[in-house]
Parts: C-alpha cells; structure tokens; sequence
C-alpha cells in the first residue's frame, strides 16, 4: 500500500508542469537542473515578472516559483496577475526575504507558498506538490511571524460575524486549527475525522469566504479575531 501511494506521488511530481521566475540566470540554470533531477516538467523560464505573466497566459503551468525582488513588475504584482488571469496556477515564492511585509504581500497576492531560497531542494519539491494539490506550504517561523502581524492589528468583528454567518461549527473549527498551523493530519487527528474529510471541509470554506488558500484563510480567520 505504502509503495503505491509512494509511486502516486511520484508519478504526480512527473506531470507537475512548472514556470521559473528569477532574475539571475545562474540561479534558474542551477533550480531547472535541480528540479529536473527530481522528476518536475519546467515547460519555462523567465527574468521578469511581465513576462512571467506572459507565459503563464501562453502555457498555463501547473505551478509558478517566483522570485520576490526583480526589476519592473516584481513578484508580489506579477502573483496578483497571475492569480487573476489564470487561478488554477499557484504561485510559490522562493525568496532571500523573510520581511514581514514581503511576505504578507505575497501571501495577500494570492501565493500558496512562501519559502526562502536557503530551503532544501526536497522542501521546495514538497512546496510546488503542495501548491499543485491547492495546498499551502509556508515556511513555520514565516507563517508565526506573519499571523503574529495579523494579530498585533486590531481584529475586524465585521469578519467574524460574516464567518460566522457563512461557516458551519464544524468548518469554524477547522478554521481555528488551520490559524493555529495545524496541517490535516493533525487537524483530523484533533477532530476525529478523516483526513479526507478535513480536505472538504477546508474547501467549503474557501469557497465560502471566497479566498484561495488555506494560508489566506489564516490571515482572514487572525483579522476576525475568532482565534
């Protein structure tokens, strides 16, 4: 059973179609190889955010991994074009910067991950399948850091009464374990449920709030001040 899920795995990771986006050329050349190495399609590169747009309206990657810091369009404005003109493409930002507000705005861009370019080859790889599957891959202390931003601003009780409208008890729950950093598993361990189940629950509550990942339902769950 294990193999089995283990070759699934591999097999998604081989079909994963991705974009590069960084200024330097060394760096793409050595993150192509790398990447390439472990089974991921690069169908692209590019060394601005503007063309990074441009490619993604021409391929439609699966996964986008996009430097923060370029010059012209940068990374947080090419993710917010991305996300508007092709939303089943996730951004993953690959970064030096672990700037509070780096990070927010990226995240507040509509990226589905926020890793720093001293991570290994194998967190990055587990990013962009995370990020495939609509998934969040923060780096910890990052997601610590920008939820203790969001909670040092004054909570928005207009949030709350609209979560509350919109969400099940159920789904509030999961919400209040996903601000908390808690993955699935731990949130179906905590809750007795299935870890499938919890993957519903979780886009229920996208949809329903209208936001596109789990870190931004972080953010939005902090802002209200229910967690």
């Amino acid at each position: 059973m294990t193999e089995a899920v283990h070759t699934a795995e591999e097999r998604q990771t081989e079909t994963l179609r991705v974009l590069i986006v960084d200024d330097h050329d060394l760096f793409r050349t050595g993150l192509r190889n790398l990447l390439e190495e472990q089974g991921v399609s690069i169908v692209g590169e590019a060394a601005t955010g503007t063309e990074a747009v441009r490619i993604v309206r021409e391929l439609a990657p699966d996964v986008v991994v996009m430097d923060l810091n370029m010059p012209a369009m940068g990374g947080v404005e090419a993710t917010r074009h991305i996300t508007a003109v092709a939303p089943l493409t996730r951004v993953v930002m690959l970064t030096i910067s672990d700037e509070d507000s780096d990070v927010m705005d990226a995240i507040l861009a509509g990226a589905c991950g926020y890793l720093l370019k001293d991570a290994s080859i194998q967190d990055l790889v587990a990013g962009i399948r995370a990020a495939a599957r609509g998934e969040s891959l923060i780096s910890p202390n990052i997601a610590a850091k920008v939820l203790q931003r969001v909670r040092a601003t004054s909570a928005q009780p207009e949030i709350a009464d609209m979560i509350r409208a919109e969400l099940s008890e159920r789904e509030i729950e999961v919400l209040k374990l996903i601000a908390n950093g808690k993955d699935n598993a731990l949130i179906a361990a905590e809750l007795h449920i299935s870890p499938k189940t919890v993957k519903n629950h979780i886009s229920n509550i996208l949809m329903k709030l209208q936001i596109d990942n789990r870190i931004q339902a972080a953010v939005y769950a902090v802002r209200s001040g229910i967690v």
